[in-house]
């Protein structure tokens, strides 16, 4: 047996099929998965992240440290509430983890993946001497991810008047600190939606208001297909700290500027710069399989500049064909896969399937 959320025997009435993920005992599904991916696409769901690691940086040089722990820039975050999506990287310019950072009333509130949370505490605590800085982990907090074209209007019958009338008003990557809740316009799926920060003793109460509200619970099977379609990366599949951000379509974690900022990772990155503009570095691209066949993780790739790996692939419930990401030579024209020991053409597209339920890519 893993660890369990607060939220574990609310999944066993609803009937969820329970796997390990991470060390923890997380529903995967409740029925048809496919079904609670197009539940999210088209009306609200909401998951139960409360395996996920919360982490409160506090002290007179939160704002100090966390610029040189990040590659992207806090001090972007220039009023309480606004989020910034980053990398955390080692001194090899690699991705340690992927990570969300909330400008809070009392300094920032991390949230970090589970799977790699003993590391990522190690290396934040690592990395404070010389700053004034505290680090307190949130264990008895949990995390409910509701979304969906109508989850902000199920939201807001399941809280508050007032708290209801801040949460329309939040624009994306914006959050507020409403009495024990925190609620931030952030997720996972490419669809509209809040993440909801609580204690773990109110979370049942919070996911009975929601499923009352006709909010339908979804496991980590949909999740997965969701954030694929939303061409968003997975922890240790598309990138880890083996893997450059910039092999990783994570640029838009990465602030150079101002130059005089330091951050850990930065001079590798500048020669990974070159690397990639030398063409020897690969990059992150989209997948389409229109035909038959299914692209999965680990299936090898042939290009017309070398070889690649898919990192991530899945039937995509919302364009009814196989989708993947994959890793291969920079400027690469042309892909086949290997499926069952026959190379079939795929079209290279950029990382990005699908957003507000509706097809991105040409």
């Amino acid at each position: 047996m893993g660890q369990q959320t607060s939220l574990y025997q609310k999944h066993l009435d609803a009937g969820a099929k329970i796997v390990d993920f991470a060390g923890w005992d997380m529903p995967i599904n409740y029925g048809s998965l496919i079904e609670e991916h197009k539940q999210v696409r088209n009306t609200a769901g909401v998951f139960d992240v409360s395996h996920m690691t919360v982490v409160d940086i506090g002290g007179t040089d939160a704002e100090k440290y966390l610029r040189y722990l990040l590659a992207n820039d806090v001090a972007k975050l220039e009023e309480v509430g606004r989020a910034l999506y980053s990398a955390m990287l080692n001194h090899d310019g690699n991705v340690l983890d992927d990570l969300i950072v909330y400008r809070m009333s009392f300094g920032y509130r991390i949230v970090v993946n589970c799977a790699t949370r003993s590391k990522d505490l190690r290396w934040m605590i690592q990395n404070t001497d010389g700053y004034a800085v505290s680090i307190q982990e949130r264990p008895r907090l949990a995390i409910l991810a509701v979304h969906g074209p109508e989850s902000i209007d199920k939201v807001c019958q399941a809280v508050e008047e007032d708290q209801a009338n801040q949460i329309r008003l939040l624009k994306n990557f914006h959050g507020v600190e409403l009495d024990r809740f925190f609620i931030a316009r952030t997720g996972y799926t490419g669809e509209k939606g809040v993440e909801v920060i609580l204690p773990d003793s109110d979370a049942p109460e919070l996911w009975d208001k929601l499923l009352a509200a006709g909010v339908k619970p979804i496991g980590i099977g949909a999740r997965d297909t969701l954030r694929l379609e939303a061409g968003m990366n997975l922890y240790g599949h598309d990138m880890d700290e083996t893997t450059s951000p910039l092999a990783a379509n994570m640029e838009i974690t990465i602030a150079y500027e101002p130059e005089a900022r330091e951050f850990i990772g930065k001079p590798a990155l500048i020669a990974h710069k070159q690397l990639r503009d030398a063409g020897k570095l690969p990059e992150l691209v989209g997948l389409v399989l229109e035909g038959r066949g299914v692209l999965r993780g680990g299936q090898k790739l042939v290009t017309d500049k070398g070889e690649g790996i898919i990192t991530s692939g899945s039937f995509s419930p919302t364009l009814k064909h196989s989708i993947a990401l994959a890793r291969i030579p920079i400027n690469s024209q042309s892909c086949e896969v290997d499926l069952r020991g026959t190379l079939t053409t795929v079209r290279i597209v950029k990382p990005n399937f699908v957003r507000f339920g509706k097809k991105v890519f040409e």
